[in-house]
Order: C-alpha cells, then structure tokens, then sequence
C-alpha cells in the first residue's frame, strides 16, 4: 500500500524537471553593436511572442517561438509518511502510526517525457508536460510493541519493494529574461500524476529558480550555457487507495510474517502484565502508572486487531486488496542544482542538469527542436 503513493511522489519529481533553459537575452556591449544594429532594423517575422517585434526593436535577441523535447529523468527521494491508516478487503480502518514505523522509504523513479512549449510573451513561456515512467520503491518499517514503561521496541522488521507505471499531464510557465548573456530564469509547473493504485491523480507544484551565464562559442548561433538553482516541490498530502495484497506481501510470505506479529504481541502482553502485576497497590493506584498500562494495552489492542484483519485475508491473498490512507511529504523540500547546455545552433539544443543535496537526487537530460511560429 505505501509503495503506489511513494512511487507516485517519485514521478512528480521527474516529471517537474521539464522546462528548458532558453532566454530572451539583451544583447549589449561594443562588440555587438553590428548584430544589435540588425536586431533593431529587422522585421519581426512570426506570430509569437505577443510584441516580439517591440522586444527586438529594443535589441533583445529572441529565440524560436515554438518547440518541441523529449527527455528522460531520474530522481530518488526518501519521504516522510504520517497518519496511516489500513484495511483489508474494504474492512474497518486502523491508524498505525503507533505501532508501524519506516525506518527508511525511498522511492526512485525514470521517466520519459515530452514537452511542447511557446514564448506567449517575450520573457514567458508556458509548456505542457506528457510523460510516462516506470518506478520501483523500498519500504524499510518494522512492527514497534511497548513494554510496561511504555519504551516502543522494533519487534517485526519487514522490507518490500514493488514496481509500477503511470502517466502524467502538466502545465507550467517560466518567466525569465537575459541581459549579455547572463539570465534568470522562475520555473513552475502544476501536475496530475495517475497512477493505478491511487483513487485519484496526484497533484504536485514545483518551483525551480535558475541563475546562469550563457557563452558564446566561435560558430555563430552556437554556445554554452551554465546555470546554478534550486528545486522546491509540494505534493498534495493527503492520499488514498487501494493495492492488492499480493504486491504487497508475495504468496506465502505474509501467513509466516502473521503469525510471528502474534507470538511477538503476545510476549509484549506479557511484558506489560508482569511489569503491572509487579507493582504494589499504591504504584497502580498512580495516576502515571494507571496512563502507562492503559497506552501500552491500547496499542497491542489494535496490533492485534490488525494482525487479526491480516490473518483473515491469507485465505484468498491472490483476491485480497489493502486499503490506505495517509499524509505524505518529501523529506526536504529544497534541493541544489547544477546544469548546463550546448546549443549547436537556434534550433537544436542538448541539455543535462543534476540536483543533489538533502535526500534527494535528479539527474536529467534531453533534446530540444525550436522553430518559428
């Protein structure tokens, strides 16, 4: 169950990393007099931007109004999970938050995606996003019981990885601008991942501020472009779904994992009794102690209400389905990138860019076809 949501928080972090490094740039400087000369005089020849003919006749060196890339990613991100709550077979729900902890979830994905953008205007571009990815996740939690002094152990370590598939669609913008080939560019998109497992699409934003320099190589039209930024994502929180049993737990895998969570409840009731039972009349009668062995029962009440829930969907595992929900966050926010680009000329471009830093890692490259619209 915890896999299709992690999976679906890896795709959105892929499929953010979209936009391209492109900029209308300010020529300046002697040295260009001539081309801003030839800027100014030239008539504009296409549709877009809206007022490319004003930009150029200010001596701005626009680029191709329209284009088309295609890119792949990569990313692994750990993510914080909070309010879990499961059932069995469309079942009563249980939170778990208690007694079921992730030591450590990461979720990794690769995605292909394509993205045809326009310059509405001179210094903003809006693109759309359509990808598909593949991704696998690994969940590392345990079953936590309390002893009498109510100190939670890990007593059931358990580990699983599941792989899936998805789509996503998105919208997003980029106000930027260039003065002498030094740019800035605000990229931010909004997008629907659909994954399976998930009632509905996850909606993720992403902000990417970049900062760089843009030089220009001996060929005319032909440079290299370096940037510096950061990477910020907001996923909505809350999450529902459903996954069948199986991809959760392989046949014959859970009834073993069942039946040791009982004989682990059951030494945990144990511990809480003989601690409780040690205890004189006034101990029991302290209002501190009474909190203690009520919490500590409470929780193996409903670990073993839960390990009853599991038990009975065993029999027909290959029918059974898990239902979720939960509140879900990346672990940082924020990561650093580091990119660049070759642009053999205004029409194609290659780029490759990496973000790192926190729990978080990207890599991305692709190819970039503009043209005139």
């Amino acid at each position: 169950m915890k896999q299709s949501f992690l999976f679906a928080i890896a795709l959105i972090l892929n499929f953010g990393y979209a936009e391209a490094q492109i900029f209308s740039n300010k020529e300046v400087g002697k040295k260009n007099e001539r081309f801003i000369d030839s800027l100014k005089a030239a008539e504009y020849p296409y549709a877009l931007p809206i007022w490319g003919d004003k930009a150029t006749g200010m001596g701005f060196n626009l680029p191709y109004s329209a284009g088309l890339s295609v890119q792949y990613f990569w990313s692994e991100s750990d993510i914080i999970i909070e309010n879990l709550m499961v059932g069995f077979n469309g079942g009563e729900m249980y939170n778990v938050d208690e007694i079921i902890r992730f030591n450590n979830s990461v979720a990794a994905a690769s995605a292909v995606t394509v993205r045809p953008d326009i310059w509405l205007f001179p210094f903003l571009n809006v693109y759309g996003i359509l990808g598909q990815a593949q991704a696998s996740t690994q969940i590392n939690a345990g079953l936590w019981l309390p002893d009498g002094e109510n100190n939670y152990t890990e007593v059931l370590p358990f580990e699983t990885q599941v792989d899936f598939k998805a789509t996503t669609f998105g919208l997003g913008m980029t106000p930027t601008i260039g003065v002498g080939g030094g740019f800035m560019a605000l990229d931010m998109n909004v997008a629907w991942t659909d994954v399976p497992q998930l009632d509905e699409p996850a909606f993720s934003f992403i902000f990417g501020p970049r900062f760089g320099k843009n030089f220009k190589l001996a060929k005319p039209e032909r440079s290299i472009a370096v940037w510096v930024g950061g990477f910020r994502v907001h996923i909505k929180s809350g999450t529902n779904g459903s996954v069948a049993l199986s991809d959760v737990f392989p046949e014959g895998t859970l009834g073993g994992r069942v039946e040791e969570g009982f004989a682990k409840v059951d030494n945990a009731y144990d511990q809480v009794n003989s601690w409780w039972n040690g205890l004189s009349q006034a101990e029991q009668n302290n209002p501190i102690n009474q909190a203690k062995y009520e919490k500590a029962n409470s929780a193996l009440d409903r670990a073993s209400e839960i390990l009853v829930a599991a038990d009975g969907a065993i029999g027909t595992i290959e029918n059974s389905t898990v239902q979720y929900s939960m509140d879900k966050r990346v672990k940082d926010m924020w990561n650093f990138l580091v990119g660049g680009q070759f642009q053999l000329n205004k029409h194609f471009m290659y780029r490759l860019e990496y973000g790192f830093l926190g729990s978080r890692q990207q890599v991305m490259t692709g190819l970039q076809y503009r043209f005139g619209l």
